[in-house]
């Protein structure tokens, strides 16, 4: 399932785009030189809203990253929103060069939903974790005891976070959740006391819907 334009990024497309079309219009008549600036502001703005469809491993056992970027962290934490109990975190870092639409990382329902006002501290600050704008989505697994939380923290650039779904609602692996504007970080944490194998490293890439960070058994 696409999630609408509309839900998560017409209006900035807007806000931003028609300037610059506006930019390339005049430029053309008056600045010729100049239009490759307002071409190249356009093809990004395009570039970050773009949204390809990807085709998630089957598993039950799987964990899929939630956002294209980098693994930035892979530490045992202790969750104190939905979880409350220690886990395992995997961050991944968003660069305003990637896909932005994040998606769901294992079939469950959502049993929780949080947005918490804060900062807009670079997501590759260590300080972002806890001080930065953020929404965290508790998922119990379907037809398994585990739960694990999804954590959407914006960052310097960012400004916006959208989680486009529902307490309630019941999300297939892979299917797209939401977005957060412009460079941020998306993490997972999984607890501790499932056995969780992390097939990813810090400093790999990641392919939101398709990536397998690791695998769940429980114990």
């Amino acid at each position: 399932m696409r999630i609408p334009l509309a839900k998560y990024g017409l209006r900035e497309l807007i806000i931003f785009a028609v300037p610059c079309i506006v930019g390339i219009a005049f430029s053309l008549v008056l600045f010729p030189w100049v239009v490759p600036i307002p071409l190249f502001v356009l093809y990004f703005l395009l570039n970050f809203f773009r949204d390809p469809d990807r085709e998630t491993p089957p598993g039950a056992d799987l964990i899929i990253a939630p956002a294209d970027g980098t693994v930035s962290h892979i530490a045992p934490v202790f969750e104190d929103i939905y979880l409350k109990c220690d886990t395992i975190k995997i961050s991944v870092f968003m660069s305003v060069l990637n896909v932005h639409v994040n998606r769901v990382p294992a079939h469950g329902r959502v049993e929780f939903i949080k947005h918490t006002k804060g900062k807009f501290l670079d997501a590759r600050d260590d300080e972002c974790f806890t001080g930065n704008e953020n929404n965290v989505m508790g998922l119990s697994l379907v037809g398994s005891p585990v739960k694990i939380a999804v954590k959407q923290i914006a960052g310097k650039i960012a400004k916006r976070i959208v989680c486009a779904c529902k307490i309630g609602d019941v999300l297939a692996q892979g299917q797209r959740f939401g977005m957060i504007k412009f460079g941020s970080r998306v993490e997972v944490f999984v607890p501790a006391s499932v056995h969780f194998e992390a097939l990813v490293k810090v400093g790999e890439k990641v392919t939101a819907g398709k990536t397998i960070l690791g695998k769940i058994n429980v114990r």
